[in-house]
């Protein structure tokens, strides 16, 4: 990490750059490339103010803290930098993960499952079987039935023709209806 302390209106101290040379070396093992880290340290009056910013790994993070004594002011704003460097890197490790869970795998990749797959059955094969249970109803009493449950579809027999009949969920949000055709 490249770090630099700059002193306005107080003299330069090799304590104080040692200090918050010491307390910034916490901070490498968050930040995997190179950081920089700068500190400015003001005296006004009384005001013992320090002002850190690090900026890292696409994000920047600053801190300013204004006490009466200037080591006291240099902890108190690295330990503001320390919860925003966590916060971003948990943050980054949630996206991250939720995007991993929906990767997509490369073509190629499945493509040589599926031609193994494909070299020794090339028919379809059945994978699952569902037992329906229908009732005999109207098709505006199957779309409110549709509207209170979360499947996609809906088979139910008709009660005028006592015909089965598939009510299913369209990608935008209305329905259609598969009627057996004469």
């Amino acid at each position: 990490m490249q770090k630099s302390v700059t002193f306005i209106n107080l003299d330069s101290s090799e304590a104080l750059k040692a200090y918050a040379f010491e307390k910034l070396d916490r901070f490498d093992k968050f930040l995997q490339s190179a950081a920089k880290a700068n500190v400015v340290l003001t005296v006004e009056k009384f005001r013992h103010i320090a002002e850190i910013n690090i900026s890292a790994d696409g994000f920047m993070v600053n801190a300013h803290e204004e006490t009466s004594d200037m080591y006291s002011a240099i902890d108190m704003g690295l330990d503001k930098i320390d919860k925003q460097i966590k916060k971003n890197k948990d943050k980054f490790k949630k996206r991250r993960s939720l995007a991993a869970k929906h990767k997509t795998f490369p073509y190629e990749e499945i493509s040589e499952e599926l031609s193994a797959d494909a070299e020794q059955d090339s028919a379809p094969k059945l994978m699952r079987i569902k037992n329906v249970q229908y009732k005999p109803m109207d098709v505006d009493e199957a779309v409110l039935q549709m509207r209170l449950i979360k499947d996609n579809f809906l088979v139910f027999a008709d009660a005028e023709t006592d015909e089965i009949n598939v009510l299913y969920r369209l990608k935008d949000g209305n329905f259609g209806l598969i009627q057996p055709g004469a």
